[in-house]
Order: structure tokens, then C-alpha cells, then sequence
């Protein structure tokens, strides 16, 4: 084998060695002991913009997008907010009575017991649409902030582009 040849294995080899680095949120968060770091769940309803309802392992749970705010439509003694309804529209027609994959974050509930997740339709990553369509702001609440910087950047673009909220709302 030619150096050339020795050099494009080695190429190969680290970058398998990379992207096992990478996709290592996919395991189990502490060695198996724990629930899946992702699961498959059937969503029974949209809740809202950024929470939705689903049957997972039997179980009905509640879960909150991760990094995402839209704005209110259900929250008890708030007005429905600029947006809100067209943010609830889009998660409602999107995802409602569909299989999605819930991606957990390193904290797994919130302070309300809801799950916290990256949430994708297929190859659709649902956090991210929101943002990019301009139906959420984001919301970065560490340690859950693994897409923190890419959210921001969907963001203003959307803000820059007069997106969504950002053509018809007061920041």
C-alpha cells in the first residue's frame, strides 16, 4: 500500500472515530442505566406551539420543545400572544397524530414534569422549523443548550428576513 493509499485509511479511520464522538447523545445518558437517550413516540395532540402530548411506552407524557419559546395561547391568566395561534396552527398540522422521534435533553423534565426534547418528523427537525419560520423565539436553558448557538443564528435570520412573528409582533 502507497503512502497516498496509507493516508486516505487513516483519513477514513479518524473520521469514524469522529462521528462516534459525535453521535454519542444517541446512547443511554449514564451507561444504560437509565431510559433511552431517544424514542420514538406517537403524538396524541398538539398542546400549543412548543408543547405537544404524546403516547410513549404506554404512558401518556407532556414534552416541551427544547430550546424554543413560542409564543402563549393556553398559559392560565395570559392573553393569547401575537403569533400564538399560528405557531399552535403550524405544530398542530405538522406533527398531530404522527410517529416523531423525541431526542432528550441532558435534563429530562422541566419544572412542570414535562419531558424535554429535540423533537423530528422524519428528517424535519421541529424545533429548528419553528425558529426558522419565525414562530418561536429561542430559549436557551442550560445544560439543555446542545443547538443553543444554531437556533440563534435561524433566528436572525427569520428577524432579519421580517419572518413570522418578526413582520407583525413587538419584541
Amino acid at each position: 500500500m502507497g503512502p497516498f493509499r496509507r493516508s486516505q485509511v487513516g483519513s477514513i479511520v479518524l473520521l469514524a472515530l469522529v462521528a462516534a464522538v459525535l453521535l454519542r447523545p444517541w446512547e443511554r445518558l449514564d451507561g444504560g442505566k437509565s431510559e433511552p437517550a431517544s424514542a420514538r413516540a406517537y403524538v396524541l395532540r398538539a398542546v400549543d406551539g412548543d408543547t405537544i402530548e404524546v403516547r410513549l411506552e404506554g404512558r401518556d407524557e407532556d414534552v416541551r420543545y427544547i430550546g424554543v419559546d413560542t409564543p402563549e395561547t393556553v398559559k392560565p391568566d395570559t392573553p393569547v400572544q401575537c403569533f400564538g395561534e399560528r405557531a399552535s396552527h403550524f405544530d398542530h398540522r405538522l406533527v398531530e397524530h404522527r410517529r416523531v422521534r423525541l431526542v432528550f435533553g441532558v435534563e429530562r423534565r422541566d419544572v412542570y414534569g414535562r419531558l424535554l426534547a429535540y423533537v423530528y418528523l422524519g428528517r424535519r427537525f421541529v424545533n429548528a422549523e419553528l425558529v426558522r419560520r419565525g414562530l418561536a423565539r429561542t430559549l436557551t436553558i442550560p445544560p439543555n443548550d446542545h443547538f443553543a448557538k444554531y437556533f440563534k443564528r435561524l433566528e436572525t435570520g427569520a428577524a432579519r428576513a421580517g419572518t413570522g412573528l418578526w413582520s407583525a409582533c413587538e419584541p
